[in-house]
């Protein structure tokens, strides 16, 4: 069993001998040839470098020699070139030279030309001076013989020149004149009737008394009381006077206000439908009509604002309840919160066509007669009244000068004429004012009066309501040129001095007539 056991130690320890000596043999031989492959990719590229070294020896030598090739070449074309300028820079030498020699001949020639036309100067200021002696002296013998100075034959030249040409220079006036007036004519009559026909209201015409409807004939007593207390109660509390008539189951209240009459009306009103007629139950009854009308002021200020178009936000709360105080203002019978909105419709609409400020037109036609919704409690004209209203509410100043461009003769802005053409418009249509006898009296002898106040006028008849105003003057006194100034006076001082609806024509009539008999 040892024996086995040392036999099979030994083969194991002889195998392993064997195994290290085959493994270390193998190892050379790997190594070895490990080391020939080295050597010879050394070798190998030793040999390349040799080859890449060679290679650029030769490369480098062509560039070089390539580089000298052409910088031997841009040498020449630089030398070339520096020849070439050389050359270009003689020529523009020798032209130089040439110009200056030419420049200088010039300058001697304009040397003796000015020398001469300083001589000719003082030799042409020698015969003016001899002229102008002898003018003078011809002058002063003309004057010896016509027996005029100079002053005096121009102007009886002129006078002369005037009177012949005074029939042509009229004539030509006139046909100017006409051919301005037409073309303006029909412009103007296009675009009014394009606002017109875009725009119809109805006429209405409001007075300054207001009438209340009674029951019966016993109301009557009822309203005026116990030796007269409830009448004179009413009338103290609200400004009016009771016209108590034999009319029968009407009375009648007058008043210069027209709120304070639509106060007594509604309170009237109530007092009738309430039966109790009474100084207590009268104060209540007014107090309540004041509420009512307020209120109503109030909401007709902002249809009117409504209706144009106008943003109420805009427009400050208390202006507008004094825009509404207008629906019970009149002017010759018309409502003026109807006028107002209408001015404010057709100056909006005359605005679209003329490419002038719409807003501007609108807004200032519906207040540029906002004064008169105040002007029985404050002094001064209505214009002035609405201009101070407005600015005092905020309204810049375009829209203020609305209130006193419509009563201008020449309004300084385009809206401002706008708004005076629709005024006159709203207030020139048949039927929208009315005047009393009297007032339409006055008025047309106010014309007549106004026409007949210049020298050489005949006579003057106002005709056609006051719309025309026909001048007949002596034609001894006046020319035709006069009466063409005359009309134009005429007019102007109507316009001045005097107020009419709408326009008034002027025509002034020149007529000679010879008389001769035959006996």
């Amino acid at each position: 069993m040892f024996t086995t056991i040392t036999s099979a130690v030994i083969a194991l320890i002889l195998g392993a001998l064997m195994g290290y000596v085959l493994r270390k043999t193998q190892a050379k031989h790997m190594a070895d040839d490990a080391e020939s492959k080295v050597e010879k990719m050394l070798t190998d590229a030793k040999s390349k470098q040799q080859e890449l070294l060679q290679a650029a020896k030769n490369q480098e030598q062509e560039v070089l020699i390539h580089a000298k090739e052409k910088a031997l070449k841009i040498i020449e074309e630089a030398k070339q070139e520096e020849q070439s300028r050389h050359r270009d820079l003689q020529d523009q030498q020798r032209r130089l030279e040439k110009r200056e020699t030419l420049f200088d001949q010039k300058l001697l020639e304009i040397e003796e030309k000015k020398t001469k036309l300083e001589d000719r100067t003082r030799e042409i200021e020698a015969v003016k001076a001899q002229i102008q002696e002898l003018k003078e002296s011809q002058v002063l013998k003309l004057q010896e013989v016509a027996g005029l100075t100079r002053e005096q034959a121009e102007g009886k030249l002129l006078k002369e020149i005037e009177t012949e040409a005074q029939d042509a220079l009229m004539s030509r006036l006139r046909k100017l004149e006409q051919v301005t007036e037409e073309e303006l004519e029909v412009k103007g009559r296009k675009i009014l009737s394009l606002a017109m026909t875009r725009f119809a209201s109805t006429v209405c015409t409001d007075t300054t008394t207001s009438s209340v409807e009674l029951p019966n004939d016993e109301m009557k007593g009822r309203i005026i009381g116990k030796e007269g207390r409830n009448i004179k109660a009413i009338e103290l509390q609200t400004g009016t006077e009771i016209i108590v008539d034999d009319t029968p189951n009407m009375i009648t209240i007058s008043g210069f206000s027209p709120i304070r009459r639509q106060v007594a009306k509604r309170a009237l009103e109530e007092l009738i439908k309430d039966g109790r007629i009474q100084p207590a139950r009268i104060e209540e009854a007014i107090g309540n009509a004041k509420k009512t009308i307020a209120a109503d002021l109030r909401k007709a200020g902002e249809d009117a604002l409504y209706q144009l178009g106008i943003p109420v936000s805009s427009v400050d709360p208390k202006l507008i309840s004094i825009l509404g105080r207008m629906k019970y203002r009149t002017s010759y019978g018309q409502n003026a919160l109807q006028h107002s909105i209408e001015v404010g419709t057709i100056a909006g609409m005359i605005a679209e066509e003329l490419k002038a400020d719409v807003f501007v037109c609108k807004k200032g036609g519906l207040f540029h007669d906002i004064g008169k919704a105040v002007d029985h409690d404050m002094q001064g004209a209505h214009p002035e009244i609405g201009y101070n209203i407005m600015k005092k509410f905020g309204f810049p100043e375009e829209l203020c000068y609305q209130s006193i461009a419509h009563h201008e003769d020449r309004p300084r802005t385009i809206e401002g004429a706008i708004v005076k053409a629709a005024d006159a418009i709203s207030g020139a249509r048949p039927g929208a004012r009315k005047q009393s006898l009297e007032q339409f009296i006055q008025r047309m002898e106010e014309l007549e009066r106004t026409a007949g106040s210049f020298d050489g006028v005949e006579k003057v008849y106002a005709i056609q309501a006051g719309r025309e105003v026909r001048v007949f003057v002596q034609p001894e006194k006046i020319d035709d040129l006069t009466a063409y100034r005359l009309a134009k006076d005429v007019a102007n001082k109507i316009e001045a001095e005097l107020s009419y609806p709408g326009e008034v024509k002027v025509t002034v009539i020149r007529e000679t007539r010879v008389i001769e008999y035959a006996k």
